[in-house]
């Protein structure tokens, strides 16, 4: 008899969206745009094959929740999905279901660029009064950087601080290290295998490019970040018990979820549902995201006002004009702007955005004017979010990372 042949993987492979020289990159590991206004996320719909986030479904999101959109969704922050009216649906109908996001500490400190999908994430647990899991994805680090296992532990412990800070209710919300939680728990561990199960060598290089010299972790990895998917992981909260998952995550992260969206199915699973951020972008422009292991692209959470201050003055790319007289007369350039970009993320006053706009094309603002504005509204972000932090106990840090039933029922 001859062998099975593996199950197509549906709307998975990249060989559909491998972007050619000219175009933009992304992938788990590298974002490039090939334009200074950044990534056309447009683009990025048709190549990755989701949903745009449209108003008829960000009014739908209103109706259904009786909240008002999060200034993300309303300014196209978060700008692609894939099966959101599926959640919508278990919402309406009064049937549970749970949020998970991820962090890959690769730093002892986060930067305010990570704050986005957590701060999405926290709105959403918020307004669904739903169960969040956080996978801290340690294991992937090790083998992706030059990072010591016992490294990778305690930056995981670090970030998971930064998350706590953000303010997350403890009573819905469980936060584990891949490092410690899979030899804690069988259940993780077997789903973890069932993927692995489905998914062939061949399959994984399509979808991540893995060669034959990268390390055999690299290539079992991806069967990691998708088991959260499948609520039977979570024995202590679930009880057993299948229920589907939305996930908040910026857009590079979608291939792990394309590849778990097939399996998931075959393992009698509804497939994950997905809601895609944009990236925040580095300070030196638009075509990179801020990246942890670059200083001079990245606002740390623990930069003093003077480090964020010179930070900004210094390196934020600027879309204005090379002297005062030709600003006044052109005006400058939002699209690229990084000290606008970033207030478009952490200024939730439309009116007020609106006219930072208005004024900075005109020539009216300057970009030493809008960088200060900038200053003025970071600075007590990360003051205030060094303030709660500091305040975390370890006690506190072990009951989040605790696996125990959670303040939901299923």
């Amino acid at each position: 008899m001859a062998a099975e042949e593996p199950p197509k993987m549906e709307d998975l492979s990249l060989s559909n969206g491998k972007p050619s020289p000219d175009e933009d990159v992304v992938d788990p590991w590298n974002v490039v745009g090939s334009a200074d206004t950044g990534i056309d996320y447009e683009k990025l719909i048709k190549r990755f094959g989701s949903s745009k986030i449209d108003q008829e479904l960000i009014d739908r999101f209103e109706k259904v929740t009786g909240k008002p959109a999060h200034h993300f969704l309303r300014r196209g922050l978060f700008f692609s999905h894939r099966d959101m009216h599926s959640i919508l649906n278990q919402y309406e109908a009064k049937k549970p279901f749970y949020l998970y996001t991820g962090r890959g500490p690769s730093s002892s400190s986060m930067h305010v660029g990570h704050l986005i999908p957590f701060m999405f994430c926290k709105w959403l647990q918020d307004v669904f009064d739903v169960p969040l899991v956080i996978q801290l994805t340690d294991d992937e680090k090790t083998l992706w950087k030059d990072l010591k296992v016992e490294d990778a532990l305690k930056m995981a412990d670090e970030n998971a601080k930064d998350i706590i800070a953000i303010g997350f209710d403890v009573s819905k919300t469980f936060i584990f290290s891949d490092l410690t939680y899979i030899g804690q728990c069988p259940e993780f561990y077997r789903n973890m295998i069932r993927i692995q199960k489905c998914v062939t060598f061949n399959q994984v290089k399509g979808i991540f490019g893995f060669g034959d010299s990268d390390p055999i972790g690299k290539i079992a990895f991806p069967a990691v970040q998708a088991t959260p998917c499948l609520s039977t992981s979570f024995p202590a909260i679930f009880n057993g018990k299948k229920l589907p998952c939305l996930i908040p995550c910026a857009i590079d992260q979608d291939p792990y979820f394309r590849m778990t969206r097939d399996v998931a199915p075959r393992l009698g699973f509804q497939k994950p549902a997905l809601i895609h951020s944009t990236f925040f972008p580095a300070l030196q422009g638009a075509k990179t995201k801020m990246s942890a292991s670059d200083p001079t692209s990245t606002i740390y959470l623990t930069d003093t006002p003077k480090q964020l201050k010179n930070k900004v003055n210094k390196h934020a790319f600027s879309g204005g004009q090379t002297t005062v007289e030709e600003h006044r007369k052109i005006g400058g350039d939002c699209s690229v702007d990084i000290s606008y970009q970033y207030l478009t993320f952490f200024l939730d006053d439309d009116e007020k955005l609106s006219e930072i706009r208005k004024n900075y094309t005109s020539g009216e603002l300057l970009t030493g004017e809008l960088k200060k504005i900038l200053i003025d509204t970071l600075t007590p972000v990360v003051q205030g979010h060094q303030e709660r932090r500091a305040k975390i106990t370890d006690e506190e840090l072990r009951l989040y990372m605790t696996p125990r039933k959670l303040n939901f029922e299923c």
